[in-house]
């Protein structure tokens, strides 16, 4: 009895002797960097200027992020496709990389409130006549690869029961292959599909209607067992919108009406 009490004894003592082991919130600002996964094929959440620097939605508000942390932003380069494979590797801290806040995403990662709330638009080639979202039926549409609109708009085909699906790995690539001719109409968020016409590198295409999809709301992201990251990046997230930075890098990149982050009965 008298050495286990002993054994015991040492147990406890060992526990409170022993150093607290830091959080990635702790080793964050520690390092004194703060890598951002940033899609950089994503006007106006993510592109890069005539010289070549990172610039957009997204880009700022890892820059404010990190401003808030006392830390320096690094932001690093991530296809859609590798964005929570970043994070897993080790190569990134957090996604700022308008990821939407999918139930099967947040079995692999930790998702924070939304940040930011996408609408769906339907941009078309002009010479196959598509006029709204029901004309694509029969059609050969596409997408980028993994993202909610993709996943959507494949399911919607499948429906149809006619048509085609190509599944493309940047918004680039789907917007080249949509003025060629290899499809003929996709659905994107409104702010990319304005952002692309409006560019005038993809000839004949046109935004043409709404997508009749659920609002994307998109979170950012990082380790799931963060916890103590995630509720900092969750007050962070408040902050912006009570400061009114929220709005003035809306109307910076994107313009026009404010979309709200409140889910009617969730999020207020």
């Amino acid at each position: 009895m008298k050495t286990s009490m002993l054994a015991l004894g040492l147990v406890a003592a060992t526990a409170l002797t022993s150093p607290a082991h830091a959080d990635k919130l702790d080793d964050i600002i520690g390092s004194g960097t703060l890598r951002c996964a940033v899609v950089l094929d994503f006007p106006p959440m993510g592109s890069r200027d005539e010289n070549n620097n990172p610039v957009g939605f997204d880009v700022d508000y890892c820059n404010d992020l990190a401003k808030a942390l006392g830390v320096t932003a690094e932001i690093v380069e991530t296809p859609f496709p590798e964005r929570i494979p970043a994070l897993m590797s080790g190569r990134v801290d957090v996604g700022v990389a308008s990821t939407s806040d999918t139930l099967e995403r947040a079995k692999t990662v930790g998702m924070t409130v939304p940040y930011f709330a996408f609408e769906m638009a339907v941009t078309a080639n002009d010479k196959t006549g598509i006029k709204s979202f029901e004309d694509m039926k029969g059609k050969v549409v596409g997408a980028t690869a993994g993202t909610f609109e993709a996943i959507a708009l494949e399911k919607q085909v499948k429906e149809w029961g006619a048509g085609e699906f190509r599944p493309y790995q940047t918004q680039a690539d789907v917007f080249l292959a949509l003025s060629q001719g290899q499809i003929d109409a996709t659905v994107s968020t409104s702010t990319v599909a304005q952002a692309n016409v409006k560019t005038g590198k993809f000839a004949g295409i046109s935004v043409v209607g709404k997508a009749p999809f659920d609002t994307d709301y998109v979170a950012l992201f990082t380790n799931r067992e963060e916890y103590g990251l995630i509720n900092y990046l969750n007050l962070f997230i408040n902050q912006q919108v009570r400061t009114g930075r929220y709005a003035e890098l809306y109307e910076k990149w994107v313009g026009g009406e404010l979309p709200s982050l409140a889910v009617n009965g969730v999020y207020r």
